[in-house]
């Protein structure tokens, strides 16, 4: 419930810091309220409502008139209240409401102004948050209650659910990274800047000296409940280092104890952004985000078995590459379509990118795999009836490298027949079906010649994994000889190092009884 005191004002600011702050214009010609003759004065909380409302610093507040003449609240750059009902409140009104099926169902229309390049980058940064949580981002039919995501000149949005049609702001340049877009999109759900907790101080020290005159107001600290999960220096709702700096290269924010832990990630949402929106809604959801170059995951339980009627899902996103992914342990309940116990792979962010990996279950080997971007979802479940010990997997970051399934085809270095490039590591991973076997033939090969070919090389693994017996290393001009594989596996390995740089291989594959 919203609390009505229109004659009090809780938030103490010092006469100067009322320093108006937006740094755009509302471009909206529509920013409905469910409701126009009903005020709302929605102050942001962090993760959590509060039931009293102080700051440690004045807060950085300014006030206009959107273009329906409604008094618009700017706080902190880049959230917008709405000016009315003055009082500090317990806003579980600002909530997105849950369905009867356990969703938070948010309609969406995304401005024609976009590009379908960036409309695309939009959904996709909407997907995940889908993907992860029980907050679904849908396409807008009739609904009155809605997100309008516009172009604007600068990046905003409103705080929590206001009613009816509620803008969020994106600019072409600087706010359509993905986890920009879902920094404001977060916004919207009810969450501020991570560096606003009532515990900050233990985990970051503000640098006054450092900030521009007049910007110090969006530094403030909020008596807040914190959903009882700890500080995230790596959430996208974390201001970086620099933001509103007065002089290149001095800081604003300084992590502590360790300064040099990164802040301000753009990535994509942290694995604890993923478990404070669930919590915040009440999810019944086990996800996870790995965003590091190499890491490693297992079932609930592991090596115990899993338990029924589990259902869970591992987004693994690193920046710029592949991701290699084996399982060092497999086994599941198995059944003939593995429609009881499963595990399965997707090339992409969500259910809906192609499958890496159709629905798997029994015992291993499980095959390794090469994704085509930068990042996978691993889906696991399990039914009501009969368990077992589960998986144990491993990812790292690979600059090149595919999965192959067809009956026959061909590899080649990258660039061939131009030089390939200075340091990568390159995986390609073959799977034949059961009973088959794997044929290569060697069809050109040019890399640079060292002795024991430590430099640039290539192995050939009976099997998918980089610790399966090998071939090779094969550098230089040597024949490399026909190969045959003992099961239905094998993997390429390819190195290059910083220097001398040639134009590489490229062999052939076929499937053989």
């Amino acid at each position: 419930m919203l609390v009505n005191n229109s004659s009090s004002f809780p938030i103490k600011l010092a006469p100067s810091k009322l320093t108006t702050i937006l740094r755009t214009e509302l471009q909206s010609k529509e920013v409905h309220l469910g409701n126009l003759k009903m005020k709302y004065f929605l102050l942001p909380t962090h993760l959590a409502f509060l039931c009293s409302f102080a700051f440690s610093k004045p807060v950085q507040i300014a006030t206009r008139k959107n273009d329906l003449g409604s008094e618009i609240t700017v706080y902190e750059g880049d959230i917008l209240l709405r000016r009315g009902r003055r009082s500090a409140i317990n806003c579980e009104s600002c909530l997105w409401p849950k369905s009867q099926d356990g969703l938070v169902k948010v309609p969406v229309n995304i401005s024609s102004d976009f590009s379908i390049t960036e409309r695309s980058w939009i959904a996709d940064a909407l997907q995940e948050i889908s993907t992860l949580t029980c907050v679904q981002f849908v396409n807008r039919t009739t609904e009155t209650d809605y997100v309008y995501v516009e172009r604007g000149q600068s990046c905003w949005s409103y705080f929590g659910k206001i009613g009816g049609r509620q803008a969020v702001g994106l600019v072409k340049n600087g706010c359509m990274d993905k986890g920009a877009i879902q920094h404001e999109m977060n916004h919207a759900l009810g969450f501020i800047h991570e560096q606003a907790r009532s515990d900050r101080d233990r985990f970051v020290k503000i640098m006054w000296e450092h900030i521009v005159a007049g910007e110090q107001g969006n530094f403030g600290k909020i008596n807040s409940k914190n959903l009882g999960l700890p500080y995230d220096y790596s959430s996208v709702m974390h201001y970086g280092a620099y933001d509103f700096s007065s002089t290149p290269g001095k800081p604003t924010i300084v992590p502590v104890p360790d300064p040099s832990i990164p802040i301000g990630q753009r990535e994509g949402l942290s694995n604890l952004d993923v478990a404070k929106i669930n919590k915040l809604y009440k999810c019944n959801c086990c996800s996870s985000v790995l965003p590091k170059p190499k890491g490693s995951f297992s079932s609930v339980n592991y090596p115990s078995p899993y338990p029924n009627n589990s259902n869970c899902l591992w987004l693994i996103r690193i920046r710029r590459s592949k991701i290699f992914l084996q399982f060092e342990a497999f086994d599941l309940q198995y059944s003939s379509d593995c429609s009881s116990d499963y595990i399965k792979i997707y090339n992409g962010n969500s259910k809906s990118s192609p499958v890496l990996l159709d629905k798997y279950c029994g015992k291993g080997p499980l095959p390794s795999l090469v994704a085509s971007g930068s990042t996978v979802l691993v889906e696991f479940a399990s039914d009501e009836s009969i368990t077992a010990t589960g998986f144990r997997a491993s990812y790292n970051r690979v600059n090149c490298g595919a999965t192959f399934r067809d009956s026959k085809g061909v590899i080649t270095s990258p660039n061939y027949p131009n030089k390939y490039p200075k340091n990568r590591a390159c995986f390609w991973v073959i799977t034949s079906p059961v009973g088959y076997k794997i044929s290569l033939k060697m069809l050109s090969f040019e890399l640079e010649y060292s002795d024991r070919c430590i430099f640039d090389y290539l192995l050939i693994h009976d099997g998918s994994r980089p610790m399966s017996p090998a071939v090779g290393p094969y550098c230089g001009t040597e024949k490399v000889a026909d190969f045959t594989s003992t099961g239905n596996f094998v993997l390429v390995e390819f190195h290059s190092d910083l220097v001398w740089e040639l134009p590489g291989f490229v062999m052939s594959y076929t499937f053989a009884r």
